[in-house]
């Protein structure tokens, strides 16, 4: 390829993976709204048609009806504050994400304050960018009087209390309580641009395929 179509081929994927960025954060951001709305049709049209639905069932139509029953039956209102997000690119068309979410629900007699995070994966189909999966890691649920300290913080009202496998997804939560503090790890290379989340997660994978 001669020198200046190369610039120019280099120049417009810049472009497109900074407006790709851009889309995503929107669509991070558009799920809080329409999910705190009970827009359920705009909620599940940020997935692709064929996402996964769980329990071996798939498309948009069965999200519907698991996110109508899931918002109706357990919460009279939800608020869902975006915080700390990563986008890291696989390729022009794939992405993976993690995104902080500072969650209010009320339900019922108690009011019920949570922190979490999303592990997504994205795809563009396409002109335009979904979510193929949000993975949930939760650190605690609690009544807004009850802080939440010491284990199995994920305190629902008529729940067992359980854990929410918010550090699950990163190997180094564990090591680093498991280290001997006098000890001098080795320092590792700095993470690539566009792979700091999957070097932190060093291929480990966890089970759920959850998409709230």
């Amino acid at each position: 390829m001669p020198e200046p179509d190369r610039v120019q081929a280099e120049i417009l994927a810049r472009l497109d993976r900074l407006e790709s960025r851009d889309e995503i954060r929107q669509l991070i951001s558009k799920y809080s709204l329409a999910l705190d709305m009970r827009d359920i049709d705009a909620l599940v049209g940020l997935f692709p048609e064929d996402v996964a639905a769980g329990q071996g069932k798939s498309g948009r139509r069965a999200l519907q009806a698991w996110f109508g029953d899931t918002l109706r039956n357990q919460f009279d209102g939800t608020a869902h504050h975006v915080g700390t997000t990563i986008v890291e690119f696989v390729d022009p068309d794939h992405a993976v994400g993690i995104v902080y979410s500072k969650n209010e629900h009320e339900t019922g007699p108690e009011w019920v304050i949570m922190q979490m995070m999303y592990y997504d994966h994205y795809e563009r189909i396409g002109a335009r960018w979904y979510f193929r999966r949000r993975q949930p890691l939760y650190w605690y649920a609690t009544d807004l009087n009850k802080p939440p300290v010491g284990s199995r913080k994920m305190r629902w009202p008529g729940r067992e209390p359980y854990e929410g496998g918010f550090h699950d997804l990163f190997p180094s939560w564990r090591e680093f309580w498991a280290a001997r503090p006098e000890a001098e790890p080795a320092l590792a290379a700095p993470a690539p641009l566009e792979a700091f989340i999957e070097t932190m997660r060093r291929g480990h994978e966890i089970g759920s395929t959850r998409v709230r």
